[in-house]
């Protein structure tokens, strides 16, 4: 193979052949310059791995085009690649290994299937594969999965801050992907792009309707499952076939009786969505759910709920009928956003969610001082700090305290209209002569 001291002007001269020609330095040892039958030119370094010998076969690492560097920038990554090797490094293997490695995209479908969709339940897969899909894959998917920097993460994290929970839901996810990853030995031990993230401060978010808002919740409910609630369209949209006339939503039966029982039982929305008919004893006023968030659980039907339940026709497994009710692919409905948002609208709760029916729930039976023990048992919470959000709402012996002091008080100023109606208030004393 010919030696010479490769320069621009040197090479510029040499031309192609019908076979691969590797021109070598002749001052940096290993380095040199291929040449391809096409005419494409690439810088090479030439080394023996593990210390070398002439019992160890060469191996040939490309550093970089012709044209994309000068002999000087190449002579310079060349010289640090074999300095590098001396130290014992294979830059041509850390190569292999680096094409061979997975990207994003590849760890996060093992990540679903081997791990999420086979360990945990329905809802909270679709909440990880939903949280990726949607804000990770899409941007960083083509990515060498250790080539992710916290940098990447950080930026989406940014991106969503003005939805705080959704924001932090994705550092959540990214940091279990890359944990899973460390323990299937497909990620290096201890790289996790997540790390050390700072998660947005998430205020909670309780709204619990009045006995007002309740009642107007209702007549919406009412008018929607029979004449329908009128809208029109949005003058600021192009609506295409956008009925003339008399425009009205009308929900259907299932979708009605879903938003009630969320009210009345206080369950979450999966919990009446996947509910199935074989779940339900009428004669013992249960729900009997054999899987929820917290486990295996035992919902209580109150008397209205109750009678809700055996006025509903029964259309298929599920209580709350979807599209294909009765068919071999039955599935259970997938939302009630549309329902109520025409219902949540037309009632004036601006704001309002489809869980604040399960606070609205608590928030009754904690007024009506039930205590948080039993209103916990009822929503099936697994920890009572869950159920102590309500507690501003117990009526709990310090507030009976309370308006029994206040009462009594009320009753000795002669104020007795302003104290409390529970107690037996003090009679004011009469006053003596002089």
């Amino acid at each position: 193979m010919p030696v010479m001291k490769l320069t621009r002007r040197a090479i510029s001269a040499l031309a192609p052949s019908d076979k691969t020609l590797i021109v070598y330095d002749e001052d940096l040892k290993g380095f040199g310059l291929r040449i391809m039958p096409s005419g494409r030119k690439s810088w090479i370094v030439e080394y023996r791995p593990n210390g070398g010998g002439r019992g160890v076969a060469k191996r040939r690492h490309a550093i970089g085009s012709f044209d994309e560097l000068t002999p000087e920038a190449a002579r310079k990554a060349a010289s640090g690649l074999l300095a590098g090797v001396r130290l014992g490094s294979d830059p041509a293997d850390a190569r292999a290994k680096g094409r061979e490695a997975v990207t994003l995209r590849e760890l996060v479908d093992i990540f679903l299937v081997e791990h999420v969709e086979a360990k945990r339940k329905a809802s909270t897969a679709e909440t990880y594969r939903s949280t990726l899909m949607l804000h990770v894959v899409p941007t960083l998917g083509s990515k060498k999965a250790e080539q992710v920097t916290s940098g990447d993460i950080a930026r989406i994290h940014a991106k969503l801050k003005h939805i705080p929970y959704r924001a932090n839901r994705v550092v959540t996810v990214v940091g279990t992907l890359y944990s899973y990853g460390q323990r299937r030995k497909l990620i290096t031990a201890g790289f996790n792009p997540a790390a050390g993230i700072d998660k947005y401060r998430e205020d909670r978010r309780e709204t619990f309707l009045s006995t007002d808002q309740m009642g107007k919740l209702g007549e919406a409910i009412r008018e929607a499952e029979t004449v329908g609630i009128p809208w029109e369209p949005d003058p600021n949209k192009k609506v295409k076939h956008a009925p003339k006339g008399d425009r009205r939503t009308v929900i259907d039966p299932y979708a009605a009786a879903a938003l009630r029982l969320l009210l009345l039982t206080g369950a979450r929305l999966r919990e009446i969505l996947n509910l199935k008919w074989e779940w339900v004893d009428l004669e013992r006023g249960l729900l009997l759910l054999p899987d929820s968030k917290t486990g295996r659980k035992t919902i209580i039907l109150n008397a209205p709920a109750l009678s809700l339940l055996s006025r509903t026709q029964r259309m298929g497994k599920y209580v709350i009928a979807g599209a294909n009710a009765g068919t071999k692919d039955e599935k259970p409905r997938s939302d009630l956003k549309r329902p109520w948002a025409a219902v949540s609208k037309r009632a004036g709760l601006v704001g309002v969610r489809l869980h604040d029916l399960r606070h609205t729930n608590a928030s009754v039976g904690a007024g009506a001082g039930l205590g948080l023990p039993i209103i916990g048992k009822l929503l099936g919470h697994a920890s009572t700090a869950t159920t102590e959000r309500y507690a501003h709402l117990d009526n709990d012996p310090l507030r009976k305290a309370a308006n029994r002091i206040g009462g009594d008080i009320a009753a000795a100023m002669g104020e007795a209209n302003s104290g409390s109606a529970e107690v037996g208030a003090v009679k004011p004393r009469k006053r003596g002569p002089g």
